[in-house]
């Protein structure tokens, strides 16, 4: 059985946050490894064991009734396992991206559903930690570390996904005030948010560089509208909603950064929370592996596991190398960024590479468990459905093929 207090025992006298002696930590600067020190060792093991304990048992309901998994989420934030880059100065821990990324593959090995509530969290801290001020910080990161609250990234709209360039929502200058209208679509913990970040249009005549500001947005501000809950193929324990913005007021110091880089901020932000979607793309592939792996032992046809069988073997081979190869390009995207350097070009091929590994290893999953696997009583059919949206959202398979081949396009024009 998993014991919270044993487990964390060597890690803090307070279980409120048994990850906050790492927060002391700085990431590493070494060289090229692949050996995870012991305190990383001990993150990973609590991610898991949580996962294991706490998420895989109730993943089922969650994935059949839509209900958002409020208890999960706050014994997760007791643990530590939430809200992990917030910096320690405003009550965080501060963790790397490579950190977080050990959290976030352990967490969507129990549930994707579950850990993407989790993480958009991060996706809406992303820009704040990027570009905002310490007042703002302070205020907005600060409150997330004081109670099990939820934030939200409102980008995307009904006409513009992928394309952010496209989004229509205005904010205009009023006095010593914005005011915010439009639409945002598929927004993650939509309805749960405590407050959002908001891309805004300002400068209809400029260009897409300095046509958008990002605003942090109070989700009880008058004029706010989120839609019904969205029933999606997977994924379905997180809450994913339109929100309306009508007449929306918004203080000035509420402004991300200044007027006119919000879009810059945004895409900061992706080289950050990228390589953390790809980590839970990588758990959930390993997870596919695990229980295909396991069923094809147990299984028997003609007198004998179909393991044994050389096509079933080889399906599970092509699984496995799916999975190390993708978490070698996700341990390298986080490594980079936490060495502050860029890392777009590094996030986007681990987004791509580990979005069609999810979605190639749950199907090959369903495949070995045969008639089995098109049933909700086995595992592996949830995994499928849920595994369609890494490659979907925080920019497609496409958008992220668009970017690499650019950056490659650039080097070889630039030597």
């Amino acid at each position: 059985m998993f014991h919270l207090t044993r487990l964390t025992h060597t890690f803090t006298r307070s279980l409120s946050f048994p990850l906050r002696t790492f927060a002391s930590a700085t990431p590493s600067t070494v060289g090229p490894s692949f050996a995870l020190t012991e305190e990383q060792r001990q993150i990973q093991e609590l991610a898991h064991n949580f996962a294991r304990e706490e998420i895989i048992p109730k993943a089922a309901h969650h994935d059949v009734t839509g209900e958002y998994p409020t208890e999960i989420i706050k014994k997760a934030w007791e643990l530590g396992l939430v809200n992990t880059h917030i910096p320690q100065q405003f009550g965080g821990l501060g963790l790397g991206v490579f950190d977080s990324s050990l959290v976030s593959e352990e967490l969507a090995w129990g549930c994707t559903g579950i850990q993407t509530a989790i993480e958009a969290n991060g996706l809406a801290e992303a820009p704040l930690i990027v570009a905002g001020n310490e007042a703002q910080q302070k205020k907005y990161l600060g409150r997330m570390t004081e109670e099990p609250l939820m934030a939200a990234y409102c980008v995307t709209e009904p006409g513009a996904g992928s394309d952010v360039s496209g989004v229509k929502t205005k904010a205009e200058k009023r006095g010593d005030h914005w005011v915010i209208n439009g639409s945002k679509m598929w927004i993650t913990n939509g309805g749960k948010a405590n407050w959002y970040f908001v891309l805004a249009k300002t400068d209809p005549t400029a260009k897409t560089g300095l046509a958008f500001t990002g605003f942090i947005v109070d989700a009880d501000t008058p004029g706010i509208t989120p839609g019904r809950k969205e029933i999606n193929l997977g994924q379905r324990a997180s809450d994913t909603r339109g929100i309306t913005f009508e007449e929306v007021v918004v203080p000035e110091e509420n402004v991300l950064g200044t007027p006119g880089i919000g879009f810059k901020i945004a895409m900061k932000a992706f080289d950050i929370t990228r390589p953390l979607v790809a980590s839970a793309a990588v758990g959930l592939a390993r997870r596919a592996l695990e229980e295909a792996t396991r069923y094809s032992l147990e299984r028997k046809t003609f007198g004998k596991p179909i393991f044994e069988h050389g096509a079933v073997a080889t399906m599970i081979a092509d699984m496995a190398i799916g999975v190390e190869a993708a978490r070698s390009m996700v341990w390298k995207a986080a490594w980079v960024r936490d060495q502050n350097q860029r890392n777009t070009y590094y996030a986007s091929i681990a987004k791509a590479l580990a979005s069609d590994v999810a979605v190639n290893a749950a199907n090959m999953a369903v495949q070995i468990f045969g008639g089995n696997g098109f049933n909700t009583e086995y595992p592996v059919e949830k995994l499928y459905r849920d595994s369609k949206i890494f490659q979907i959202y925080e920019g497609t398979s496409q958008i992220q093929r668009v970017i690499i081949s650019k950056a490659v396009a650039d080097n070889i024009a630039n030597s």
